[in-house]
């Protein structure tokens, strides 16, 4: 993706990718076009470093068959994202602009094959998003739960490259104030930027 330096940040990498799991993987098909399915991805991490995501796909779902033939893709998230109005500078000779924050990994996929890995894959996942149903897929009836598994693909994506795209406005401390101030008051995305300015210490 196009990086200008100033919104060039990844460091915040791992953050974005672990608020934000709902990713977008992309590969393509057998004429070459780009394939995308949305889906969430766990992200793994050794010694501080993103190493590897996991996820699983529906059985039907041709992208499996596609990251066979091909394994490198390419993974996206997108944090939160804003309109910003140019009434946040102090003059008018300005135009209207979009804040957001966003990564790109490219990856390399390696099928997990067994039901037992599928079901480890499945217990992090429960594990980051809902730890109380842990007991309820343990409860399963056996054939119910070998069937579940059974209509999925699990794989692992192995981080070759990272990008961390954080664009807002940073290069234009002017408006900085003005804009904390809009996104306070805004809804449930510009207030997370609003967040995300404090994180970055452009406001106090």
């Amino acid at each position: 993706m196009y990086l200008p330096q100033q919104f060039n940040h990844p460091q915040h990498a791992a953050a974005i990718m672990r608020e934000h799991p709902f990713a977008s993987l992309v590969s393509t098909d057998g004429d070459g076009f780009p394939f995308v399915t949305h889906l969430p991805l766990k992200l793994i991490e050794e010694g501080g470093q993103s190493v590897a995501l996991l996820g699983h796909c529906a059985r039907a779902n041709p992208h499996a068959g596609f990251l066979q033939a091909r394994p490198q893709a390419l993974v996206t998230f997108m944090g939160p994202q804003a309109y910003m109005s140019p009434a946040v500078y102090p003059d008018l000779l300005r135009v209207p602009t979009w804040t957001y924050l966003a990564v790109h990994a490219r990856v390399e996929a390696r099928m997990l094959d067994g039901n037992d890995a599928k079901d480890a894959m499945l217990k992090q996942m429960i594990a980051d998003h809902e730890p109380a149903y842990a007991a309820q897929w343990r409860g399963l009836p056996e054939s119910y739960a070998h069937g579940m598994l059974n209509g999925i693909v699990a794989f692992e994506l192995k981080i070759l490259d990272l990008k961390t795209k954080v664009k807002i406005n940073q290069h234009r401390p002017e408006s900085h104030a003005a804009m904390h101030a809009a996104y306070t008051q805004g809804g449930e995305q510009e207030q997370a930027i609003a967040q995300w300015m404090q994180r970055l210490g452009m406001v106090s």
